[in-house]
């Protein structure tokens, strides 16, 4: 690993520590040379999966996309930054599980909406709002009533 710094390839491992639910390893390194140091992380490359956009496009799935979609929802809320995290990997893992390479954007959506009904109910209508194509006032109650 080259330190960023001086580019050197001389650097050393002081800790290592799982995260992401085991998913990754968080290693903290010191570069010999300068003596600076710099976090990396190591995961497991994951198959490339493709979203079928409604449209029929396909794209190449963002899990960044999806957090930006959530954070977005949850703007005000008391929700934490690592619920998100925590969130995101769970849709990936569910995906990847699937053993599909290619996932119709509708079960992203769904699988969110899924777990942001459990965490907090304003963000869970938010996403929906966006999610579902919310056109005025009845199409809220709509799924209020549904889901209450």
């Amino acid at each position: 690993m080259n330190c960023p710094f001086c580019n050197t390839s001389d650097t050393q491992v002081l800790e290592s520590r799982v995260v992401s639910d085991g998913q990754a390893i968080r290693r903290r390194r010191e570069c010999n040379k300068c003596k600076k140091r710099f976090t990396t992380h190591e995961e497991v490359k994951k198959s490339v999966l493709w979203v079928i956009k409604k449209d029929g496009r396909r794209e190449p799935f963002d899990r960044e996309k999806v957090k930006r979609g959530i954070l977005r929802s949850i703007e005000k809320r008391p929700v934490s930054l690592d619920m998100v995290e925590e969130t995101v990997n769970e849709v990936e893992r569910e995906l990847l599980k699937a053993l599909k390479e290619e996932v119709p954007s509708k079960v992203i959506g769904n699988a969110v909406l899924k777990r942001l009904k459990k965490i907090d109910k304003v963000a869970w209508l938010r996403f929906a709002s966006v999610y579902l194509q919310f056109e005025d006032l009845e199409d809220f109650e709509k799924i209020i009533e549904a889901n209450i």
